[in-house]
């Protein structure tokens, strides 16, 4: 089916933002794609934040870049899709000005917030109620933390939004979060599809204070006069709401069923599968988010991918580090004694530990930065494949696993490494940009141009089948893994 009305998407994510434009059939043109680069800041104390104001300058000049170049090809667009980095918050005032920076899942300073929710009488059924641990990465720890820690900040803020949700009220002048960016919260209740009322009242927030929710196919009209002037082509678009942008990566790899499995690497990592709504209990160690009336996202999602290499990069301070990354790929699996867990960014799932910190054992005078550079690789393989194994005791065994993001598709040998340590064919998306091409089926479907995800096709890549003697060298990796993880934190996964 050919869709004639061209389609606008924006998709940020934790290190870079891109505004695409979509063609009849979810077509992506990408000689219109603007990308703007950042990096989160930084502190020695967890700290890991984005300048809101800086991120809404750098998009709104990225839409005039991508509708200036795309001239007469943006006329008239019908609607603007929008995903996001999930799991972020950032106050605003009476007047809708920033009171924080945006702190994102990668912030671990709330700690001993998060700690000292799980000691709480009645904690360990929030779990059950959200899907989400009481961890850093979700929204109750971080607002106790903020209450806490910023008491001046916390008074003069009138409301607790997403980037999303600030970026929308800067064009629309109103607030409204979906369904989906609030699962990814840890304050919704995953079965009424609402602000979970006793865990407000235990972290002190009152729902006043969060923006009201909406589904992902409640679009938005009537920009604010100056944007519609400077964006003609969009003043009568339908924008709708900011989803996550793990749900439009699955939806772009064609992963709509319990059955499709999506590994995405990029700054981070995932495995997620979309299911019906109501699954019986959240798996241990992993973590279910409700999309909509009808369906939610089981699976694991790791706080390292890219981002280890980035570190990697500057800390080993190799001249040609994509060379090194095609040596790395020549190696013997697991050959180069060394047992790594990767985390530089604390511990999302499976042991949701955010203290974990990154430990090497078998370094010796002889080991070479390729050698480090593979076992990180592996590493997070491995890790991968804890919460496979996790989501294989809930989920039924895959049909397809579909893998997606840069740092994943962008490394030698990876997608063929993750194959091998599954030990399960992996098939490369065929979409370059997965998430854009799923915030385009959102607003395809919310135009009520389609009725089902499926009827936009998707394209596909290589599929890496597993070597079996492989895949038996690396479960002994894996196994050393659990064993180091044991020794260094003291409970086992």
């Amino acid at each position: 089916m050919v869709y004639d009305s061209p389609l606008l998407t924006i998709d940020i994510g934790s290190s870079s933002l891109r505004v695409n434009l979509f063609a009849g059939g979810a077509r992506r043109l990408a000689e219109y794609e603007t990308q703007a680069k950042y990096e989160m800041r930084s502190t020695p104390d967890g700290g890991a934040d984005l300048d809101p104001d800086a991120l809404c300058d750098a998009l709104f000049s990225a839409i005039d870049r991508t509708l200036a170049s795309a001239g007469a090809k943006s006329v008239s667009i019908a609607g603007v899709g929008f995903c996001s980095l999930v799991s972020n918050v950032l106050g605003v005032d009476a007047l809708g000005r920033a009171t924080t920076p945006v702190y994102t899942w990668a912030d671990t300073r709330c700690a001993a917030q998060a700690e000292a929710l799980k000691r709480v009488p009645g904690a360990g059924e929030i779990y059950e109620r959200t899907g989400c641990s009481l961890h850093t990465a979700y929204l109750p720890a971080r607002l106790v933390w903020v209450r806490e820690t910023m008491p001046a900040v916390w008074e003069r803020t009138a409301l607790w939004v997403t980037l999303g949700d600030f970026i929308y009220a800067r064009l629309f002048g109103r607030y409204a979060q979906s369904t989906s960016v609030a699962s990814w919260s840890g304050l919704l209740n995953r079965h009424t599809a609402d602000w979970d009322d006793w865990l407000l009242a235990l972290i002190g927030v009152d729902r006043l204070h969060l923006p009201p929710l909406v589904d992902a196919g409640s679009g938005f009209a009537r920009l604010r006069p100056q944007f519609a002037a400077r964006w003609p082509a969009l003043k009568d678009a339908i924008w709708f709401p900011c989803v996550g942008d793990g749900l439009t990566s699955n939806l772009g790899s064609g992963c709509y069923s319990p059955g499709e499995w999506a590994v995405q690497v990029g700054t981070s990592a995932a495995i997620r599968a979309l299911v019906p709504t109501e699954i019986s209990s959240v798996p241990p160690g992993l973590w279910c988010y409700r999309q909509d009336s009808a369906t939610a996202l089981v699976g694991g999602a790791l706080s390292e991918g890219g981002n280890v290499f980035a570190w990697l990069r500057d800390t080993l301070r190799v001249t040609d580090f994509e060379a090194l990354e095609v040596a790395a790929a020549s190696l013997p699996p697991d050959a180069h004694g060394l047992t790594m867990l990767p985390f530089i960014a604390g511990e999302r799932s499976p042991g949701w530990n955010p203290s974990a910190r990154m430990t090497i054992a078998g370094i010796s005078s002889a080991t070479r930065p390729v050698e480090i550079l593979r076992a990180a690789q592996e590493a997070i393989a491995y890790r991968l494949a804890s919460v496979y194994d996790l989501m294989r005791r809930a989920l039924p065994e895959p049909e397809h696993i579909v893998a997606s993001g840069g740092a994943l598709l962008g490394t030698p040998g990876w997608v063929q490494m993750l194959a091998d340590v599954l030990g399960r064919p992996v098939t490369m998306s065929g979409e370059e940009q997965a998430s854009s091409k799923g915030a385009a089926i959102l607003a395809l479907r919310g135009l009520g141009h389609i009725a089902e995800y499926s009827e936009v096709p998707t394209t596909f890549g290589e599929t890496f089948r597993p070597d079996m003697a492989r895949y038996e060298v690396y479960r002994r990796g894996l196994e050393r893994q659990h064993e180091l993880y044991k020794a260094v934190n003291g409970v086992d996964l």
